[in-house]
């Protein structure tokens, strides 16, 4: 007999994902699309010198690091998916932002239920295709045709209908897995990119320390140290979370009266997941796209000296790292726990905080512990993403580079969240079971 109080073992929850229908059917559909989307990487886009355009960006790595990564090397490649998920993200980004501005939009995601998160999901989609064509054609036309075999409005047009048509099935694919899948598509899409650049980052880990000897040897583990304090950290912040008391009032029902009933309110340390992670990457790439599309030396070399992990002035892309990290963990955790809501529902439900008066002052309080555990998740998240990758340029080992503290943050964050998603399917299957006997 199963305790229905009890997290599910990795037993029970093998044995649900190899015999449960449900949540079988979810984990193939996820890892079905997954990897259909893998193999839209490698489908070239056509009319394009691969050998020019591999050598014009075999010293960018700075540049196109970050971005490559998150498309799983699809920039690297020039395949159909060169995009990827980032038009989604960034439209996100712009919809999330309106969204606190535009009283209409927030009125449809707070007031108007599934129905409003379904308007603005299809906003989100129109503005997807907006910002994909727009970066298919800057991209199309300021950096890839001076690799083109034809180049001219032909091949312009052409590049960004293939590249926007790919990202727009890369979203269709994020949106089938939240569906149909388990967890969230995008963050998954993200996931399997990353995890798909780790091979060649190993390679090249494996061929520098055969070459630079000991002293090589003695840098990598230490940076392997480094990443596995800078994971055990993550964990931290990702399942920390500050337990709020509340009482419940006595209540009559019939003759029967119920004593007070004692709970807590859960308030994560990092509501907001990887999300603020994503986000602030997302920001800090557009100079990047920036230099690359306008080709103007002088806007490169400032990008390429503060506004890139491996420059010379590193310390304004750390401190503007942090600074989006902390905005958008703010914004993100608005977003997600509204104090008023929370202390209207209690007030309904004759619950209360002991030592907190019900109504304006219970929200007030739990606005400030929302706002310093917020300030809490992002300084430490911030520096949880700078360091490892400080560590990496002090050491002088190149090998990550992009595949720093930032892919460390996606890769555990989505791990947890996926396999929280995966628990709770194995106790709502643990339930139909107990419904059924």
């Amino acid at each position: 007999m199963i305790s229905r109080e009890k997290a599910p073992t990795a037993q029970e929850t093998f044995m649900q994902m190899a015999q449960a229908a449900g949540l079988r059917g979810r984990l193939l559909v996820t890892v079905g699309i997954l990897i259909l989307v893998r193999l839209g990487i490698f489908l070239p886009v056509p009319g394009i010198d691969r050998a020019r355009f591999a050598e014009a960006i075999s010293g960018n790595n700075a540049v196109f690091g970050l971005l490559d990564i998150f498309s799983g090397r699809g920039l690297s490649t020039l395949g159909v998916f060169a995009l990827g998920i980032l038009p989604f993200i960034n439209a996100s980004i712009i919809i999330q932002l309106l969204t606190a501005a535009i009283p209409s939009l927030e009125n449809l995601q707070k007031n108007e239920g599934e129905a409003g998160r379904r308007k603005i999901s299809q906003i989100t989609r129109y503005v997807t295709v907006v910002w994909a064509t727009i970066q298919s054609v800057a991209f199309s036309a300021f950096f890839l045709q001076q690799f083109a075999l034809n180049p001219g409005l032909v091949f312009v047009a052409e590049t960004a209908i293939a590249l926007t048509a790919g990202s727009m099935f890369v979203m269709w694919a994020s949106e089938l897995i939240t569906e149909r899948g388990i967890g969230n598509g995008a963050s998954l899409l993200i996931f399997v990119n990353i995890v798909a650049s780790l091979p060649k980052a190993l390679g090249d880990t494996i061929d520098l320390v055969q070459v630079g000897g000991r002293e090589i040897v003695g840098r990598v583990i230490v940076l392997i140290l480094v990443f596995l304090a800078t994971i055990v950290g993550i964990v931290f912040v990702q399942e920390g979370i500050r337990r709020i008391p509340i009482i419940s009032a006595r209540r009559q029902v019939g003759r029967r009266v119920l004593a007070e009933q004692r709970s807590y309110l859960p308030l994560r340390l990092n509501s907001g997941g990887v999300m603020p992670i994503i986000f602030a990457a997302a920001i800090l790439s557009l100079p990047l796209l920036i230099a690359n599309f306008t080709r103007n030396p002088e806007i490169a070399n400032i990008v390429n000296t503060y506004l890139s992990p491996g420059g010379s002035g590193a310390w304004v892309y750390a401190l503007v790292y942090l600074v989006s990290i902390i905005f958008f963990s703010y914004f993100y955790s608005s977003l997600i726990v509204n104090p008023v809501d929370v202390a209207q529902n209690l007030k309904k439900m004759g619950s209360s905080i002991p030592g907190i008066r019900p109504g304006k002052a219970t929200s007030e309080y739990i606005e400030r512990v929302i706002n310093r555990l917020t300030f809490l998740g992002a300084i430490f998240l911030g520096f949880v993403a700078i360091i490892p990758t400080a560590v990496e340029s002090a050491l002088g080992v190149p090998t990550f580079r992009g595949l720093g503290a930032t892919s460390l943050l996606i890769l555990v964050g989505v791990a947890i969240d996926t396999a929280k998603q995966v628990q709770t399917y194995v106790i709502s299957q643990r339930y139909e079971g107990m419904v059924k006997q």
